[in-house]
């Protein structure tokens, strides 16, 4: 009996190991039939090791292999890891279910495509399924919603789209959840009610939509207890936030991100109170409004960062006795009252763009060692103090466009670590600390626009430590300009030999220019315009120089041969014992010697002279008609107005609106509208936006002047000039030689028009999720965003306090009503995460009353990010032309002269039909140069949006780098201004490719069209040319100087490939670095196939594959 059982005993055993070596040979079978998907090891990680011939035991489970995780217990695979190895191919998910213990399943960060298998929902072993990071496309399987023991979700990163299909109610074990950057849709009020205990869930940048307002407490119950960190950023969601009852639950919150949304109205009072772990909130660029709530700025929520930037919140900030907080960014807000007088914990601080008021001196109250500080944009006022120990750390001070006054003291004794310094429009005086030039960690100071005297004082208290520097100091860029300095210009200059820009403008320098400037070799914009400066132009300066102007000064002999490639504007008016060579170009637009290979350009920038003089003959014609006219209303106006030249001014320097028009009485002003700075508003010269820049882009910039102009010399610096009477012009400037135009908008002008009481108009709506009246909308607060060939642009607050932009459509160039709605209907439905949609549009009894409304979306276009500015006003000859595009009214005047100085302010959207030519001003930004790898990003982005649009029928028709902004921290591409071709007549469509010409992205095809057609082909040609400005920085108007002449951009670049040069037309900042030479490579080629001649030229399909092989 003993011998019986021990005998059974062994046969079993003998079963099991048979059976298990059969299961280990499944399962490498299996592993091999998954490999045939792997089409590109580029490590050869998976070739080398995944076959038998490595296999000691082939029976045996494949430990060997790379990635493979088996259990010794039960000789199966349990865990494969090929996580980052930029494998490619098309896998078949269904030859794993065969492995029945998998548990791990990590494929990150590969360049794996196809769909996932409902199949996948077979494997039910999982706990960890992780495929960010690759290009998977297609709805997520149902079924994967089976995996009821999965605890670890991550399918981030790629193409899946579509609504998530099921529910995740059987995922009880589920504690991570992560599908951000996706397409993904689906009302996120029904995705948190479907969650169980999930701890982490990431769904930002995908496009789910509906509000958190209507969200109960009976919908998160599953979740309130468990969550961690929740990030809902970069959606469509709108409507209120979350109820107080139901925000007050979550008590083991740590991290809330809903920022880049629609979310609008009042943070719920006192519930955050309860949220004792939440340490990050992040709810800019939405449109919120009302108090910041007390309990986020004390001590009762451990909170660490805090960012509420881009809203609507009003109202003063007394103190902040929060002990935990490390950031906090309030900016662009309608906050007011006195600068905080208590900060008990912060290192990062932006109020900028508020109006925040009260005297600077209060911050050194501050208890709290700050490292970054922005103030910019305010109205604070009093001196500047001698900062105390707690600034120490200090490296980015920001206070320009204050009303600060007094001597400056010397921060960088107190503040030894300073990197980034602007104080910019302000009203100091007295000398410049010398301590400033002989700092080793400086990189940028800004002190225009100032009243400094005195010289430049390179020869400071430590000047003689320059001398024994065992490296240059490390400043980058001096801004100087606009101030009233004197003396010469030392040959310690020569001692900043990092220094790209230099900008000491319109001061009273003089003497001979020291030879030592050529010892700026990196040095690439330089403006010594507006001095009084003698002598010869030394011929060593820098052969990087892209700016150049030392106009109105009174230099002599002759202009070196390497500066010659720069127009006469950069040397007149002024300098007449100068010898200007013959030939010389008068403007950056006029035709320089072209070889024989490239003549073919010279028609393109004939073509551009001839519009720049006959609009400037015009637009004279149309200044003394309009100047009889002003100086008539201005007589009749001191008869009658009850306001002073003196009053006017103060209004200005307030920053409140000075209408051109006095409306009857029974058109009102909203009693309570959202007021921001003039930092969202356009600039002067060659600036653009700096606050959000919106649907519909394209700017035409106002000008300050001609090109003697110390603006255009500064397009990578925080620099804005104050929108004041005071501020002196540049020599050269039409408002330098004309006084009256001064009083004319000094002084408020009063003209009598008639005023309905509200649109009388129809309103259409294209999207269901928005509801508004005509009438809400006629009392909207409106704000000037900008201007292109279309139409203007203008941001308008509803009573809601939703945030609209509206587009007011120029006469004569919009079909009839029929066609214009049928046309606006296709081009309201695009739907797509990169591109910003249109909401409704306004259809007036008046020709002139033709709205598009579309969301406000915040962000700066990619030529901002580019060049810190649009690109120079020489380089676009439509905004020649702009005033000559005004349907009517006194607004003209001011369209027309470049020396605009209306302050920013509120008016309504009736107002703006009335009167919709007001000009002001705007406040640049600085921008960090983009990385090759966010560029390319960019690049594929786009692409992918004119995929989408050329797939529905729809060319955009209108693509330049104004028309592409870049939101957030991951310059997530939003696309403006497709389609809108589609709504114009014939004319129209000629003006908008006439204005694309000018600027350099028309396709050849369409420049000798009696009637072009926008079309798809067209589109590649003008996204080629985008791919070289980014990989250039260069603008596509350039004309660019070498061996070969002068030729614009797409003819530099394609002359450099040809001479096998391609590598010396990339933008240093990208290539002198450790960045991907090939994929530079690779993206140059690509932008040159889509140059070609148009029958050669690649459709857009091609060009994003194309793109998505290099980013993989």
């Amino acid at each position: 009996m003993t011998h019986s059982s021990s005998l059974i005993s062994f046969f079993l055993l003998v079963l099991c190991v048979v059976s298990s070596s059969r299961g280990s040979e499944r399962e490498t079978g299996s592993l091999l039939e998954f490999k045939k998907g792997i089409s590109n090891d580029p490590l050869g990680k998976i070739q080398s090791t995944w076959n038998l011939s490595s296999l000691p035991d082939p029976k045996a489970c494949p430990v060997s292999w790379t990635g493979v995780t088996c259990d010794p217990a039960s000789d199966s695979v349990i865990s494969i890891d090929l996580s980052q190895m930029g494998l490619y191919g098309d896998l078949k998910f269904s030859t794993l279910l065969n492995l029945k213990e998998l548990q791990n399943l990590s494929l990150a960060g590969n360049n794996f495509s196809g769909r996932l298998v409902p199949a996948l929902g077979s494997m039910s072993s999982l706990k960890y399924l992780d495929l960010s990071g690759n290009s998977f496309i297609g709805p997520i399987p149902g079924r994967i919603m089976d995996l009821w023991g999965l605890n670890y979700l991550n399918l981030s990163g790629n193409k899946f789209e579509g609504g998530l299909q099921g529910s995740f109610r059987n995922l009880q074990q589920l504690r991570v959840l992560d599908l951000h950057s996706n397409q993904l849709k689906g009302d996120i009020g029904q995705v948190l009610s479907g969650l169980r205990n999930v701890e982490v869930v990431d769904l930002s940048l995908n496009q789910f939509y509906g509000g958190l307002g209507g969200v109960s407490v009976d919908n998160v119950s599953g979740i309130v207890n468990t969550m961690k960190a929740m990030n809902l950023s970069q959606n469509g969601l709108n409507g209120r936030f979350f109820p107080g009852d139901v925000m007050g639950l979550f008590k083991s919150l740590e991290v809330l991100d809903l920022s880049g949304n629609a979310i609008s109205g009042e943070l719920p009072v006192g519930s955050f109170g309860n949220l004792m772990n939440l340490k990050v909130l992040r709810l800019g660029k939405n449109q919120l409004f009302g108090m910041v709530p007390e309990d986020l700025l004390q001590s009762v929520v451990p909170i660490q960062e805090l960012d509420l930037s881009g809203n609507g919140f009003t109202g003063s900030i007394p103190g902040i006795n929060s002990t935990s907080l490390n950031v906090l960014n309030l900016s662009s807000n309608s906050l007011s009252g006195s600068l905080l007088s208590s900060l008990k914990s912060c290192k990062t601080m932006d109020l900028s763009r508020n109006m925040i008021s009260g005297d600077i001196s209060v911050m050194n109250y501050w208890e709290t060692s700050l490292e970054f500080l922005d103030l910019s944009s305010n109205k604070l006022s009093g001196s500047l103090p001698n900062l105390t120990s707690q600034f120490y750390r200090l490296n980015t001070l920001n206070l320009r466009n204050n009303s600060l006054v007094g001597n400056l003291p010397s921060l960088m004794e107190t503040s030894p670590r300073l990197v980034a310094v602007d104080l910019s429009s302000n009203g100091f005086i007295g000398s410049i600390p010398g301590s400033f030039f002989t700092s080793n960690n400086l990189v940028s100071l800004n002190l225009s626009s100032n009243k400094f005297v005195g010289p430049i004082p390179f020869q400071g208290s430590r000047a003689s430590e320059l001398l024994v520097l065992p490296t240059y100091p490390l400043m980058e860029s001096l801004d100087l300009s606009d101030n009233s300095l004197e003396g010469v210009l030392p040959s310690d200059i020569g001692n900043l030999g990092r220094l790209k820009l230099l900008n000491l403008a319109n001061n009273d320098l003089s003497g001979q220019l020291p030879t030592a400037l050529g010892k700026l070799s990196d040095l690439e914009y330089l403006d010594l315009s507006g001095n009084k400066f003698n002598g010869h132009i030394p011929d060593n300066l820098s052969s990087r120089l892209i700016e150049f102007n030392v106009s109105n000064n009174d230099l002599s002999g002759p202009i070196p041969k390497k500066l010659r490639h720069f127009p006469k504007s950069c040397f007149r008016p002024g300098n007449h014992l100068l010898i200007i060579p013959d030939g010389m170009a008068s403007t950056n637009d006029a035709e320089g010697k072209v070889p024989a290979e490239v003549k073919h350009h010279s028609s393109k920038n004939s073509i551009r002279v001839a519009i720049i003089v006959a609009s400037v003959g015009a637009a004279l014609m149309i200044v003394f008609v309009l100047l009889a006219y002003h100086r008539a209303q201005l007589k009749e106006f001191h008869g009658r107005t009850k306001f002073s030249g003196q009053t006017a001014g103060s209004d200005m320097k307030e920053g409140r609106l000075l209408s051109l028009f006095n409306f009857h009485s029974n058109v009102q002003r909203p009693p309570t509208s959202l007021s921001f700075s003039n930092d969202h508003l356009l600039i002067s010269k060659s600036r653009s936006l700096s606050g959000p820049t919106e649907f519909a882009t394209e700017i035409t910039e106002q000008t300050e002047g001609v090109a003697a102009g110390s603006a255009s010399m500064n397009p990578n610096l925080m620099d804005i000039h104050p929108a004041t009477s005071g501020r002196k012009s540049s020599p050269g400037s039409p408002l330098s030689s004309s006084p009256r135009f001064v009083e004319a908008y000094e002084q408020p002008v009063k003209l009598d028009v008639y005023s309905p009481d509200r649109l009388a108009g129809e309103l259409f709506f294209l999207d269901a999720s928005l509801a508004f009246t005509a009438e809400e909308l006629s009392r909207a607060p409106a704000e000037v965003l900008g201007r292109s060939s279309h139409g203007t642009l203008y941001k308008a607050t509803l009573d809601n306090g939703h945030m609209l932009t509206v587009k007011w459509l120029r006469v004569g160039l919009v079909k009839h009503k029929k066609e214009f709605a049928k046309e606006v209907k296709k081009i309201g439905s695009m739907r797509h995460p990169n591109i910003v949609p249109l909401r409704a549009y306004y259809w007036g009894p008046r020709e002139q009353e033709r709205l598009l409304l579309a969301d406000y979306i915040q962000g700066d276009s990619l030529s901002l990010h580019l060049y810190g500015e649009f690109p120079l006003v020489g380089r676009d000859p439509h905004w020649m032309l702009m005033p000559l595009m005004l349907p009517y009214g006194p607004g003209l005047l001011f369209s027309l002269w470049p020396c605009n100085r209306l302050s920013a302010g509120y008016f309504s959207i009736l107002n703006l039909l009335l009167s919709p030519r007001l000009d002001v001003e705007s406040t640049p930004r600085r921008y960090s140069p983009l990385s090759f790898i966010q560029r390319l990003k960019v690049a594929v982005d786009v692409a992918q949006c004119l995929l989408y649009l050329h797939d529905r029928g729809l060319p955009h028709g209108n693509l330049k780098p104004t028309n592409i902004l870049l939101t957030g921290q991951d310059y997530n591409v939003r696309l403006t201004d497709y389609g809108l071709h589609r709504l114009m007549t014939p004319a129209g469509i000629a003006e908008q490719t006439l204005n694309l010409g000018a600027l350099g992205y028309r396709a050849p095809e369409l420049a000798n069209a009696s009637r072009p057609a926008l079309s798809f082909k067209a589109d590649v040609y003008a996204f080629g040319v985008i791919l070289m400005e980014l990989l250039t920085r260069r603008s596509a108007g350039d004309i660019i100087s070498g061996q070969s002449g002068a030729v614009d951009l797409t003819d530099w670049v394609r002359l450099c490939d040809q001479e096998g040069r391609g590598m010396d037309c990339i933008d240093r900042d990208i290539a002198g670095g450790e960045e991907p030479t090939k994929a530079m490579d690779d993206l140059l080629t690509i932008s040159l196939r889509c140059i070609l001649p148009v029958n050669e030229r690649p459709n857009i399909r091609q060009v994003s594959d194309d793109l998505c092989s290099i980013s993989s």
